[in-house]
C-alpha cells in the first residue's frame, strides 16, 4: 500500500460482489473524516479479494484512499446468513436455502384471511421478514416492521407492482389473521403489496427452517433469531441479512440493487 494513502474503517451491508472485476458494492455507514453514508462500489485488493462475503452480509472494512484512487484491502465479516448448524432448535427439518437457489413455494394466510402463495409473485422482487406480535422489545420485531415501513415509503411507486413485502409470524398459535390485521394497523403497516402472513405450526416451522430463522419458547416469550431475505424476480434467493444491525437505508439499497437488475443477476457465493 502506498505510503501516502490514508486509511479509514467503517461498517456496511454488502449489496453485490463482482469477483471477475474484484469489485464489491457496499451500502456503508458514514466514514468519519471522509464521506457520509452511501452506497458505492469499491475495488478489492490483497486478501480482501478472497473474502468470503456475499449479498446481505454485514461487514467491517478498511478503505485506503490516495489523491487519485481508493480500495478496500481488509474485510471482516460481522454477520452472515445462518449456517446449517443450530437449526435443530427450530421445530422443523433444516432445509436452508442457498443463495441463488429457487425458494420453495409456500401458501399462508394473510391478515384479511385470504390464502397467499409465494409463486403468485413471480416476476416481482419479494422481501421477507419474520416477527411475532407479542414481542416486547422495540429493537427486535417492531424494528423489523419499521424497516419494511421504510421500504414501503422509499419504493412507493414500485410497491405491489414490482416489489412485495411479506411479514411472517413464527407464533401462529397466537397470531391469527385477525391479530395480524390489528398489529399491522397499530404499526401503520400493511396494505397493498405488504402482507402479514400466518399459517399452521408445521407450515411456519418449515418456512422458518428454510430461511434460517431459529425460535423457541421461554416462559411465555419467544427467543428468536432475526433474518430478512430478498427474493429476485425469478423466485431465487438473492440475499439474506442476519440480525438487526443494519439501517433502513442499507436494506433499501439492497432491495434496489435487486430491483434494478433486470435478470436479478447477482454474484452469488
Amino acid at each position: 500500500m502506498p505510503g501516502c494513502a490514508r486509511t479509514f474503517a467503517t461498517t456496511g451491508l454488502v449489496l453485490n460482489v463482482d469477483r471477475a472485476r474484484s469489485l464489491v458494492t457496499i451500502s456503508h455507514d458514514a466514514v468519519p473524516g471522509l464521506m457520509d453514508a452511501m452506497a458505492m462500489p469499491f475495488e478489492l485488493r490483497g486478501d480482501a479479494r478472497n473474502a468470503p462475503i456475499g449479498p446481505g452480509d454485514r461487514v467491517r472494512f478498511r478503505l485506503s484512499v490516495t489523491r487519485s484512487k481508493s480500495w478496500i484491502d481488509r474485510v471482516e465479516l460481522l454477520s452472515a446468513a445462518a449456517a446449517d448448524a443450530g437449526l435443530q432448535q427450530t421445530p422443523a427439518t433444516p432445509t436452508l436455502i442457498r443463495l441463488g437457489s429457487p425458494v420453495p413455494d409456500f401458501t399462508l394466510i394473510d391478515q384479511s384471511g385470504g390464502r397467499v402463495s409465494l409463486s403468485a409473485f413471480k416476476g416481482k422482487v419479494v422481501a421477507v421478514n419474520f416477527i411475532y406480535t407479542r414481542c416486547p422489545l422495540p429493537d427486535y420485531c417492531p424494528r423489523m416492521v419499521a424497516q419494511f415501513r421504510s421500504l414501503r415509503d422509499r419504493f412507493a411507486d414500485a410497491i405491489n407492482r414490482d416489489l412485495v413485502l411479506l411479514t411472517i409470524s413464527f407464533d401462529p398459535q397466537y397470531d391469527t389473521p385477525e391479530r395480524m390485521h390489528e398489529y399491522a394497523a397499530r404499526h401503520g403497516s400493511g396494505g397493498p403489496g405488504w402482507l402479514f402472513l400466518t399459517g399452521n405450526v408445521d407450515e411456519i416451522a418449515q418456512i422458518c427452517a428454510a430461511f434460517g430463522v431459529q425460535y423457541w419458547a421461554e416462559e411465555g416469550l419467544i427467543t428468536h433469531s432475526l433474518q430478512t431475505a430478498v427474493i429476485d424476480r425469478h423466485g431465487r434467493l438473492a440475499a439474506t441479512v442476519e440480525g438487526k444491525d443494519f439501517t433502513a437505508k442499507q436494506l433499501g439499497d439492497l432491495v434496489e440493487s435487486v430491483l434494478r437488475s433486470a435478470a436479478s443477476a447477482q454474484s452469488f457465493r
